[in-house]
């Protein structure tokens, strides 16, 4: 039987039954096969040596590819857990998952792993990718897989394979080393050239406190060493970037122990920022034809029955409270809100859409051992919206959706994007049909604005398919904002209806929709990005008003004067400090702008201008100055001081 390939430039070719990946990378190019880590068929993964198990659409994915990325970084977290059970026999294996930028394995161990231990391993891995092993697939019956587990006395795989309904199980081996595994996984241990283990934390089994405390080892690693050392210059660079150290230092937020882990107290220059940044986000979505609701915190504990919460999402909702001796809820979702007040009437098709946007405040539970900064807290403001539509306007919403996205994305400064399509999985509800209307009007509206994405293939929520949108800041990391989701499920839990143009009542199709995700990340990615120096239209100080002496001070409040009037934000250093000392003190806060005042600009009634990270940029009238930060503050320019 043969196998007909289709290739990403639309060439299809045939070839025998039982041909690798490899074979059909070789058969392109040799360079190819060498860079290659893996292939997909249909969106499907497969190793290089695996013989292809049927015809499809085909591509190759090198470490370029985040497929292969996520090939690369799966096996080295096999290499560092042979070396682990090398150094520290006895070891149990958890889990070891490719993350977002390199790996992880949770291992349970007589004792905590320490730096010098760190240090072992990596030597042990650097022999062991060096004996360029190739990783093998084996597959055995389920049974054998739990005899093998009891055999190995590992706990942990045990009921890792208890939770699995396949009865035939997979596993990889390289070298002695063997563990339970879907895969796929590199050709050979000799493609990893560089690798780094960059730290130890501990993790619940399963991410439960009431399961056991393990240790887990993050690293990461590159085919080439060059790559590595870029790296790390990012992960230094990542470090100065902190955003809860420049949050700190810039008084833009804090997080008090008195008042709880999560849950961020915004500062004067942290709450004017956030002002801006919801001000723009609703009159950018007044002028896109949405209309702004608002709804409570909290809402009778029925709502979330009815909507499912109750059932599927207990374990991130706080305990109800108690009001007028019935159930309350604080809300974990903005959702329910929305379908009642869409519920309050009944609906023609000729009203539809219905655009409803909201900068709602929720609150979700998370461990005390996950918190981060801003980007994992317990509330946090979401930008949501939901879109009411019919079959009909499905494509044209979507596509108001990206357009708007890139609109205000690109006003911070990112153009940089990561797009996926995830589709239907096998457990979905929803008739197929929709199903497919769905998907189609998110293909369309991506392929209708050359907007490139991979597919996810049943990744989707049980309820409906989505388009996830992650923007690239200036280190090159990617983080997870825009994403576009249809729901079958709360339509249907909530008997939401319209009236048809053939006079009958029919569901309508419910779109949710962030754009920023929440205001709370996003502001934390903002200050990472461009570590703390903003651009002009939301910084919370714009210039810095500096006399040189006190001789030049009723001089300085006038010019101070003149820039409020015309909304510029400033402060005056009216302070009887030494000037250079006063300029080092404005970059440290990264004004953008210093207007030095001495006694020629005094006389000549001029300020002479400094460019945070520039230097002088020359002497100036004060009203040609003005023009100079308006225009910048309109065009939304962008500091030039980035990294990438």
């Amino acid at each position: 039987m043969a196998l007909e390939l289709k290739f990403p430039d639309g060439t299809v070719k045939t070839f025998p039954d039982g041909t690798t990946g490899y074979e059909v990378a070789s058969s392109i190019s040799p360079r190819l096969a060498q860079e290659a880590l893996a292939v997909t068929i249909d969106d499907v993964i497969y190793d290089l040596a695996r013989p292809l198990p049927k015809g499809g659409d085909f591509k190759v994915h090198t470490f370029d590819t985040p497929q292969g990325k996520w090939v690369f970084w799966h096996s080295s977290a096999h290499v560092m857990a042979e070396a682990v059970q090398d150094l520290f026999p006895g070891t149990k294996l958890a889990i070891g998952p490719p993350i977002d930028e390199g790996f992880y394995y949770d291992f349970d161990a007589e004792k905590p792993f320490t730096d010098e231990d760190l240090v072992r391993i990596e030597k042990r891995m650097a022999e062991i990718v060096a004996g360029n092993h190739k990783f093998e697939r084996e597959e055995v019956t389920r049974e054998e897989a739990i005899r093998r587990a009891n055999s190995e006395s590992e706990p942990f795989k045990i009921e890792l394979i208890d939770g699995l309904q396949d009865q035939t199980i997979s596993y990889y081996k390289h070298d002695h080393f063997i563990d339970l595994c879907r895969g796929p996984h590199l050709p050979t241990t000799e493609k990893i050239k560089a690798f780094k283990l960059l730290s130890v934390a501990g993790a619940y089994w399963r991410g439960d406190e009431k399961n056991k405390m393990l240790q887990r080892i993050y690293g990461v690693s590159y085919p080439k060493k060059a790559m590595l050392d870029e790296y790390i210059k990012r992960l230094e660079e990542a470090k100065k970037r902190d955003h809860r150290k420049l949050g700190k230092e810039l008084g833009l937020f804090t997080i008090a122990e008195e008042t709880g882990g999560g849950l961020p107290l915004w500062m004067p220059k942290g709450a004017l920022m956030r002002h801006l940044i919801e001000d723009f986000w609703k009159n950018t979505h007044l002028a896109h034809g949405y209309d702004l609701v608002i709804s409570p915190h909290i809402a009778r504990l029925h709502l979330w029955e009815t909507s499912g919460h109750t059932g599927f999402y207990r374990e991130n909702m706080y305990a109800p409270m108690d009001v007028d001796n019935e159930k309350y809820q604080i809300k974990p979702m903005n959702c329910p809100f929305h379908i009642m007040m869409y519920k309050q009437n009944l609906h023609s098709y000729r009203e539809l859409p219905l655009r409803w946007a909201e900068l709602g405040t929720v609150y979700r539970y998370e461990r005390g051992g996950v918190l981060h900064g801003l980007f994992r807290v317990r509330g946090f403001t979401q930008d949501d919206a939901h879109i009411f539509c019919t079959p009909e306007q499905l494509e044209a919403e979507v596509l108001g959706v990206l357009d708007l996205t890139v609109l205000i994305l690109g006003a911070f400064g990112f153009h940089d994007y990561h797009i996926y399509l995830s589709t239907r999985p096998e457990k979905a509800i929803g008739e197929p049909a929709l199903w497919e209307t769905a998907e189609t009007s998110l293909r369309k509206a991506l392929d209708k604005r050359n907007m490139k994405y991979d597919v996810d293939a049943g990744g989707g929520a049980f309820y409906g398919p989505k388009i996830d949108i992650k923007i690239r800041d200036a280190m090159q990391r990617e983080w997870q904002c825009t994403t576009v989701q249809f729901d079958f499920n709360l339509p249907q839990r909530f008997d939401m209806t319209y009236i048809d143009s053939d006079g009958q009542a029919k569901q309508p199709y419910m779109v949710h929709r962030a754009i920023l995700g929440s205001l709370e990340r996003f502001f934390g990615v903002l200050i990472e990005h461009y570590g703390g120096f903003f651009p002009m239209w939301i910084a919370p100080v714009q210039a810095k008003v500096i006399p040189i002496t006190d001789k030049q001070m009723d001089y300085a409040i006038a010019v101070q004067k003149q820039l409020r009037e015309a909304g510029i934000r400033s402060e005056l250093d009216d302070r009887s400090e030494k000037v250079g000392y006063k300029i080092r003190e404005a970059e440290t806060a990264k004004i953008p702008y210093m207007l030095v005042l001495g006694a020629k600009e005094a006389e000549s009634g001029q300020v002479s201008l400094r460019h945070h990270g520039e230097g002088d940029v020359g002497v100036f009238g004060l009203k040609d100055v003005i023009q100079r930060f308006n225009d910048e503050i309109r065009s939304r320019e962008l500091p030039k001081q980035q990294v990438g």
